[in-house]
């Protein structure tokens, strides 16, 4: 009986520690939806804003960005497991989403407000979908 009543207790402390991290690994629905709203300032400024200026202002812009978002990642007390392979997913599907845009707004598309605008969306929606299923999940 000492035996069933020392597993009980180790179950429940397992499940409390697991609860714990779950409520405290909500911050990287914020972190996806942060990157998806930069999505859409980036891209049409990348696509419509041409010249030695516009690459040099989109570019450190989007390397603020992207710094300033691994360095909240990285300060997290909590990572639940599992997220490594599903960030990458995400960047792997974005970074598709963003090449094919770079690649048709500047060869097929140039100067298109109207394919700026899809693009942004497009690049925006991983980390959106990522985020909104990360928050549904918590």
């Amino acid at each position: 009986m000492p035996e069933q009543a020392d597993a009980v207790a180790s179950l429940k402390g397992i499940a409390r520690i697991e609860s714990a991290a779950r409520g405290r690994s909500g911050w990287y629905a914020g972190y996806l939806w942060l990157f998806a709203v930069w999505q859409l300032a980036l891209v049409p400024a990348v696509l419509m804003w041409h010249g030695p200026t516009g690459t040099i202002v989109s570019t450190l812009a989007n390397a603020l960005v992207v710094m300033g978002l691994s360095l909240f990642a990285t300060r997290q007390p909590v990572v639940p497991r599992g997220y490594g392979g599903r960030h990458l997913r995400v960047i792997g599907v974005w970074a598709v989403a963003y090449v094919l845009a770079l690649v048709l707004g500047l060869t097929v598309f140039l100067d298109s407000i109207a394919f700026a605008a899809v693009a942004a969306v497009a690049c925006a929606l991983p980390a959106a979908v990522a985020a909104w299923r990360e928050a549904r999940a918590v």
